[in-house]
């Protein structure tokens, strides 16, 4: 399964590519993905272009192909003025209207403040939803203070569970394990032996079933 992740971080190094590769990482531990990476900031000038000429330059071409063939997607920025950054809503809008239609999308952002994690729900979430994505319901954000701090990881291992779930459901490959709400190790139902020795996709909502805290 081809993953890609779309990172919006400009400086070198950056705590949003940080986050996207341990997202990334996590991500791999539950499902067989190859990784691809989107760095924004190295194609900030052929966005621009776009606006003006409509055509994409051969770098915006390829990164646009690469998220339209993804079979799952990581999307990680930094906050600016309590919301996503421009260059990362400039890239999602020259993207096709259908390139996001039905994938499943792990959303997070960083910022200096745990004041600005509403970000998730109030910008993100809506964002990937308008451009019809399944969006996780596990959202990541990392402040300064999150870094090495207890919490983090749990999060991210939460998230790319999820998201590991939804992409083998969608392939019909199975997913060895992942991490539940609780943060222990649970099985996915992400696809059952079928009679022909192949394999039975599982509905969304049983994958996320099994990842919900045991009462």
């Amino acid at each position: 399964m081809k993953l890609v992740v779309v990172s919006a971080g400009l400086s070198v190094p950056s705590s949003t590519r940080l986050l996207a590769d341990r997202l990334a990482a996590a991500v791999g531990r539950t499902a067989a993905v190859d990784v691809q990476v989107v760095e924004l900031r190295e194609l900030a000038v052929e966005i621009a272009h776009f606006f003006t000429n409509g055509f994409p330059g051969k770098a915006l071409a390829a990164a646009q192909e690469a998220v339209a063939g993804a079979d799952g997607l990581i999307a990680v920025t930094p906050v600016f003025s309590a919301s996503y950054s421009g260059l990362f809503k400039s890239f999602f809008d020259v993207l096709d209207k259908d390139a996001l239609v039905g994938k499943p999308v792990l959303v997070a952002a960083t910022g200096g403040s745990a004041r600005h994690s509403l970000v998730l729900e109030h910008a993100l979430r809506p964002l990937f939803a308008y451009l019809r994505a399944v969006v996780v319901p596990t959202a990541v954000y990392a402040a300064s203070e999150d870094w090495g701090a207890e919490g983090l990881e749990g999060r991210i291992e939460r998230a790319a569970g999820e998201l590991g779930a939804l992409m083998a459901g969608l392939s019909g490959r199975p997913v060895v394990s992942a991490v539940g709400a609780s943060g222990a190790a649970v099985d996915l139902p992400a696809a059952r032996g079928g009679g022909d020795g192949g394999f039975e996709v599982v509905p969304f909502a049983e994958q996320l079933a099994a990842l919900a805290p045991k009462r």
